[in-house]
């Protein structure tokens, strides 16, 4: 018994004194980490005190161990109910009467435990090869009866916690913790205060043993969960075992080898043999890099599979920054792709730019945190004074308190100023880690890719600044002489900046538009294997969503033509109402996901034109859909084809938002919105209308529009028929009205 009691509380020593170190060297800053460290710490202070207590021989160590003994158990659960009122995290926690109490009465009876621990250890004697003891019944219960009061009060902390955390690795780490913790409190009950009580003194030595369930459990947190955020350390300690066992056994084996074969030493003295161990020292110190590789290596393998691959990253993220011109869409999709990657709760940007007035725009995953401009500013405030290029919540300091406040209330857990040289154009914000916290590794990626955010959003942010500026730019042409002038100058120059760079954007994003629309169409045509239902489905909208940019990227090469006279009218005769007829069909499913009924009126004559088809279909599309977007749900649009004094005209009616009266006029210039319209449909880029009109014009025809505020527009246009003479054609079958799209 006296030798696996001392065995025992050595081993328990040691574990328990190797996570005091690991957690005091890796996570000592806060409040929640330093009372656990204490708790532990104790728990050695207790394992100390059994073993001096049972093992003794001396009468000044056997009343240390006596004093030990009784006080460290006191002083480990005053701690682990501290530990319990805080955990997990520390900010905006208080202690209750509870704790105040619990402290107050530990420090009273430790007290007195210390001024005559013979009131509750009575005898010590020698028998059986180790100290057996006797306890005074009545203080050795009031001593049991603190312990039952400190234990339920602890747990009820931790019970509280559980029941109002939510799922996460939160409520995990709370669950492993609570469990470890109740299992060792249960068992040590029992062996260190019920049975000694009862006469039973054989199993005080297991009361510290008992303490390896919530080693384990703090193991398995620390590894599974991220407890106190040392994962890193524990792994490579891991590593680091690993690599000192190999080595060790490798020594003993080889010197024991050639000590007794080689050499003929002793058997009992064989691995003292001087030249040898200096040998396979030398040999060993050449092996220890290769061998801690190779243990860095499986660990990272064990605790880091589920990992993602930086360069992977890197590489969608540049395809992504490349292939989105929109300022929102580009901060939209980033904080997609980072929240998937870093496994955050949320990920949003925070801008600031001016455009002659301060500007804000927020943008990121859907339901992300709305940030309030005063916390923006106390953020610009504190910015200055951190030493770290991105900022971890839970690591900012006690003199921080109201930046770490702000920043949880937002379930904010990162936070990456964006720099442009000595100037913060914005933020990156990144949620809560789903699974832990954010490593030293995420903290380099971030910082690689820092510059390339940086570049991206001011690219984008340049378009957005233009299209704001032409936006109210035609309302300031009132102004004296000298200020037109001046402003005229500017439009100009702003001009040929914006179409200089949208023939090179679009230029450069067709190519790579093309291949996925190419590659997407392979996939659904089964030439990359079969595919399922689902990714049919996911595939299609990427299809149309690649079909779409296509347009607009035709949009923008057709806007850069017309400012430098390359834009060309080809041609050919058709007949306008099977071109009416088709598109109306195509858009039949844009419509009835808008819960829209789109209504076909149109004769049975030939309406035939002499035009460029391809950009009448252009026209008549993006007539019918500005109706569809513009209007409301469970309305009806009405499209009119019909021959009008040698002319045929084109009709879009709809019920929708319709055009201000004092924004009407400015309808058809480039890059020109009306505020509802951009309220409605924020993506919009303003070239839809002006191209419509310059290609109507290109034939000779001319624009029909007319429209209230609230109540509906109209939109259309007249072309000539064609030379020939128009004939009567043979009767077409009646053209059905649209089903509704409900």
């Amino acid at each position: 018994m006296f030798s696996i009691g001392v065995i025992s509380l050595a081993l328990i020593i040691i574990v328990n004194t190797a996570v005091v170190w690991v957690l005091a060297s890796q996570s000592w800053r806060t409040t929640v980490n330093r009372y656990f460290i204490m708790a532990v710490a104790l728990v050695v202070l207790w394992a100390v005190g059994t073993l001096l207590l049972i093992g003794g021989t001396t009468t000044g160590l056997v009343d240390a161990g006596r004093v030990l003994f009784l006080t460290a158990p006191m002083y480990t659960i005053l701690f682990l109910s501290l530990f319990a009122a805080v955990f997990p995290q520390a900010s905006g926690r208080s202690f209750t009467p509870f704790n105040i109490f619990l402290t107050l009465l530990t420090v009273c009876l430790s007290l007195f435990i210390v001024y005559d621990p013979s009131q509750f250890i009575t005898t010590i004697t020698l028998h059986h090869g180790y100290n057996g003891l006797a306890v005074g019944t009545f203080w050795y219960s009031v001593y049991t009866v603190y312990f039952n009061i400190a234990f339920l009060i602890a747990f009820t902390e931790f019970f509280v916690h559980i029941r109002h955390s939510k799922k996460g690795y939160q409520h995990q780490q709370l669950l492993y913790v609570f469990s470890g913790t109740l299992l060792a409190a249960a068992f040590s009950l029992i062996t260190n205060l019920t049975l000694p009580i009862l006469g039973v003194d054989s199993f005080i030595w297991l009361g510290p043993t008992w303490t390896l369930f919530y080693v384990v459990t703090i193991s398995i947190s620390i590894v599974k969960h991220q407890l106190f955020d040392i994962k890193l350390a524990a792994v490579r300690s891991v590593a680091y075992a690993g690599v000192l066992l190999t080595l060790s056994l490798i020594y003993y084996f080889f010197a024991y080898v050639i000590s007794v074969f080689l050499i003929g030493a002793q058997t009992t003295n064989a691995i003292s043999v001087n030249p040898v161990n200096i040998l396979l020292a030398l040999v060993l110190a050449f092996l220890f890099q290769p061998i801690k590789q190779f243990f860095d290596r499986t660990t990272d393998s064990i605790f880091y599979k589920n990992n993602y691959k930086s360069e992977d990253f890197f590489a969608s993220l540049s395809n992504l920054l490349s292939s989105t011109v929109d300022l929102r869409g580009l901060l939209e999709r980033t904080s997609g792709e980072m929240a998937v990657t870093f496994k955050a709760e949320q990920a949003f940007f925070f801008l600031h730019y001016t455009n002659g007035t301060d500007h804000y725009m927020s943008a990121g995953t859907r339901g992300h945190a709305k940030f309030p401009v005063d916390d923006v500013r106390m953020l610009e405030q504190y910015i200055p004074t951190s030493k770290h290029k991105v900022i971890l919540t839970h690591l900012l300091d006690e003199k921080d308190h109201a930046v770490r406040r702000m920043l949880m209330s937002h379930h904010i857990g990162l936070v990456m100023p964006l720099r442009q040289g000595d100037n913060i154009i914005g933020y990156v914000l990144l949620g809560e880690h789903l699974s832990g916290s954010y490593t030293k590794r995420d903290l380099n990626v971030l910082a690689t890719i820092s510059n390339e955010l940086v570049i991206a959003i001011q690219n984008a942010l340049s378009l957005h600044e233009v299209k704001e500026l032409n936006a109210t730019l035609q309302q300031r042409i009132d102004v004296a002489t000298e200020e037109l002038r001046s402003s005229n100058a500017k439009l100009k120059h702003l001009d040929e900046v914006k179409d200089e760079f949208m023939s090179m954007a679009s230029h450069q994003l067709r190519t790579p538009l093309t291949s996925i629309k190419g590659y997407i169409s392979m996939v659904l045509e089964g030439d990359a294997g079969k595919i399922t239902s689902d990714q049919q489905k996911l595939l299609v909208e990427a299809y149309k969503s690649s079909e779409r940019m296509v347009g607009l990227i035709g949009d923008f090469l057709n806007v850069s033509r017309l400012q430098t006279g390359r834009f060309i009218i080809d041609k050919i005769p058709f007949d306008l109402g099977d071109i009416v007829r088709q598109e109306v069909d195509d858009l039949q499913l844009i419509a009835k996901s808008h819960d829209i009924t789109l209504r076909l009126k149109m004769g049975k004559v030939a309406l035939p034109v002499l035009a460029d088809e391809s950009k009448i279909r252009q026209v008549i599309m993006n007539l019918v859909d500005n109706a569809i977007y513009y209007s409301h749900a469970k309305s009806t649009i009405v499209i009119t084809v019909e021959k009008v004094a040698g002319n045929v005209a084109f009709t879009v009616v709809d019920t929708g938002i319709g055009v201000p009266q004092e924004e009407q006029s400015h309808l058809f210039n480039k890059f020109f919105r009306a505020k509802n319209a951009r309220k409605q449909r924020p993506d919009g880029t303003g070239v839809g209308l002006y191209l419509a009109r310059r290609v109507v014009m290109a034939h000779g025809g001319s624009i029909i529009f007319s429209s209230h505020e609230g109540k509906g527009s109209t939109f259309g246009f007249r072309l000539p028929l064609s030379d020939e003479v128009v004939k009567e054609a043979a009767p077409k079958p009646p053209v059905a009205a649209a089903t509704s799209a409900k």
